[in-house]
């Protein structure tokens, strides 16, 4: 989300599933945003009253540590290492992917495929210092980043002056739903829940409606949609059958230079 570049596309190519077709050049723009796919209530994790010291340079930038949720304990249920980067303006005020809207000061994150309201923990390995966030959002939509983070927790784990740095960010609680008025705990199953595929972003509307197009012909079954987000134009497939198997089939078969498709969890 925090990329700047902008690249001038050539021929549009879709292939989907053995199908292609051609059109004229485009403009597009990486790192967007996802849009809010659905508002959704969510229950908040109570906090553990001890509170943590901060880490060295915590101090130095103004942030402190919040206290520590109590449900991230033990073994992590995910771990991965990759790229953090972080995220604030023109997306502070916007509504995230669960509904809410987005506060930079706030400990949140957006990720790609973990379930909406999971807590994780991101560890900068670069520095030691680590946080516990929630995932409120979607992205990062940049080849090689496996979060975003707000601007407070960038702050307060070193990556906001370095603007992108090697992270482990481990899953611990499980996202949340609403049943019958009630918030319940649901168990993070990351092959499972409701998937799409999302390409872009592109600098000129015309562009992305013009592949939306294409999409919608040639996925019949599908909804295919076109949208906005703060640095470009944005289509999205909504699948009949939204299982991460077929999402993942159907990415692997559009081809759109300097558009790259991405697999998203909905839920």
């Amino acid at each position: 989300m925090w990329g700047r570049r902008v690249v001038c596309g050539a021929v549009l190519t879709v292939l989907a599933l053995g199908a292609s077709g051609c059109h004229k050049k485009v403009k597009t723009a990486s790192a967007p945003t996802a849009p809010p796919v659905y508002s959704e209530s969510r229950g908040r994790a109570q906090a553990n009253k001890k509170t943590v010291r901060p880490e060295p340079g915590e101090i130095a930038s103004g942030v402190a540590r919040p206290s520590v949720p109590s449900e991230v304990r033990g073994k992590p249920l995910t771990s991965e290492v990759g790229l953090a980067s972080w995220y604030g303006p023109p997306y502070a005020g916007r509504k995230g992917a669960d509904g809410t809207v987005y506060d930079q000061n706030a400990m949140t994150a957006a990720h790609l495929t973990l379930p909406l309201g999971t807590l994780v923990r991101v560890t900068n390995l670069d520095n030691g210092q680590s946080v516990v966030v929630r995932i409120t959002d979607r992205g990062p939509f940049v080849h090689g980043r496996i979060i975003d983070l707000s601007l407070a927790a960038a702050k307060a784990t070193g990556v906001y002056r370095a603007g992108v740095a090697k992270v482990r960010v481990e899953s611990y609680s499980s996202g949340m739903q609403v049943k019958n008025a009630s918030v319940v705990k649901t168990t993070v199953v990351v092959p499972g829940g409701r998937w799409c595929v999302q390409i872009g972003a592109f600098l000129n509307q015309e562009d992305a409606l013009t592949l939306k197009n294409d999409l919608s012909r040639r996925y019949t079954t599908a909804k295919v949609i076109e949208f906005a987000g703060p640095t470009g134009h944005w289509v999205r497939i909504n699948l009949k059958y939204p299982d991460k198997q077929t999402a993942t089939q159907v990415a692997e078969s559009i081809h759109v230079p300097d558009a790259e498709p991405y697999l998203i969890r909905l839920d």
